[in-house]
């Protein structure tokens, strides 16, 4: 947890939502720091221990925060404060989907002490958005992306570490999504990945040595990501 961090709860569809919202550093000193757009960050299966503070759902998060992203990162139903019981991803994608409406409207941060200065609240609705996941999180990631494309509201981009292919139905993705897998894993296998990513034409980044958690290897994915997206558009006014 940067020192940036703010944990809170939101109203969910089932009850409240626990949330970690990080900030970019600039922020701390800077209230009207343009930021590059909203990240929101799905954690691992909840059955199997996985929470909002998950080391490389954090990772992510700062990852985004380097590149200039106010990132999100909440709790599945029936984990920390969050309301509900494991829904299998159907009702984990309804809740993703309203925190992703939740960040897209600016009320939402203009009643937060830790954002109500900063200039950025009042564009919310109109910033990027990237969805990111994290095996599980991957799953319902990939499902809140093209739920947005049907609503007509696409996210920005899409990063899946861990995906959980051959364990869970993912949908179809864009083309320019960042797909990132150990070598070793062991809990989804890199060969499933690879079958899946195939047939869509979709590029596997592989990082040599890693375990499905990424075991000392945390810094590569952060790495990877910020380095993804070199040469990508900015929209943020100079």
């Amino acid at each position: 947890m940067n020192s940036r961090t703010q944990v809170m709860t939101i109203a969910g569809l089932v009850g409240p939502i626990q949330i970690s919202i990080d900030l970019p550093d600039e922020l701390k000193v800077d209230p009207s720091f343009p930021i590059r757009g909203l990240a929101l960050v799905a954690h691992p299966h909840p059955l199997l221990g996985g929470t909002m503070d998950n080391k490389v759902a954090q990772t992510m998060a700062r990852a985004f925060n380097q590149l200039g992203y106010v990132s999100v990162r909440p709790n599945f139903r029936g984990v920390g404060e969050t309301a509900g019981v494991h829904d299998d991803g159907r009702g984990e994608l309804e809740d993703l989907l309203h925190i992703s409406d939740w960040m897209r409207t600016p009320s939402s941060w203009s009643n937060l002490s830790v954002t109500q200065s900063q200039a950025w609240v009042q564009a919310a609705n109109d910033l990027p958005f990237v969805v990111s996941g994290f095996s599980f999180g991957s799953f319902v990631g990939s499902h809140l992306v093209q739920r947005l494309i049907d609503l007509g509201r696409p996210a920005e981009r899409l990063v899946m570490v861990g995906s959980a292919a051959g364990k869970w139905e993912l949908a179809p993705v864009p083309a320019d999504t960042i797909l990132i897998h150990g070598e070793l894993d062991e809990t989804i296998p890199l060969i499933d990945v690879l079958d899946w990513a195939r047939p869509q034409e979709l590029i596997v980044q592989v990082v040599p040595g890693a375990d499905h958690f990424f075991h000392r290897r945390l810094h590569l994915i952060r790495n990877i990501i910020t380095g993804a997206w070199l040469g990508m558009p900015d929209h943020r006014s100079k």
